[in-house]
């Protein structure tokens, strides 16, 4: 798709997907947070309701969203055998950047590609707080709804979060 037919605000695509899509979300501006803590108060959730959406970059260049709940990590080993590789690596800023044209409140929700989802199996049956596709925007949305709109692979990817 050229450039002048795509929608580029990230607010945009990600309300056009979602509506493409038929996910029900609730758009919730937030105020910043300075850790998982802070934002699940601000939002009255519990932390493991809030999915981080990782861009992981595969060693063929592509790429893939990785879900995880908060207070969780990926597991490394875990995701390379789910995808069935021996390479993987988180991408940076500016690679998350170009794979899903969002710089803040990355989510597979209006991605400019659409990458392949691997969902941690902890979301499931829950409603979940994703990015919304820009800085101080959250999205609710039924992870079970999200799985199946993305066809996203559920299994378990995740390890408890390592102390700091």
């Amino acid at each position: 798709m050229s450039d002048a037919g795509r929608v580029t605000d990230g607010t945009e695509r990600f309300e056009a997907d979602a509506v493409a899509r038929g996910l029900d979300v609730e758009i919730v501006e937030h105020l910043e947070a300075q850790n998982l803590a802070e934002l699940a108060d601000l939002l009255s959730v519990q932390p493991g309701e809030i999915v981080k959406s990782l861009v992981v970059k595969r060693h063929d260049g592509n790429f893939l969203f990785a879900l995880v709940p908060g207070g969780r990590q990926i597991s490394w080993p875990k995701l390379r055998a789910v995808v069935g590789v021996n390479k993987l690596r988180m991408s940076d800023d500016e690679m998350a950047h170009d794979a899903t044209g969002y710089r803040r409140g990355v989510t597979p929700i209006g991605s400019t590609t659409a990458w392949p989802v691997v969902a941690d199996e902890r979301i499931v049956g829950r409603r979940i707080a994703v990015g919304a596709g820009t800085a101080g925007r959250i999205a609710f949305v039924d992870a079970d709804a999200l799985v199946a709109a993305y066809g996203a692979t559920v299994t378990d990817i995740s390890a408890e979060e390592s102390p700091h």
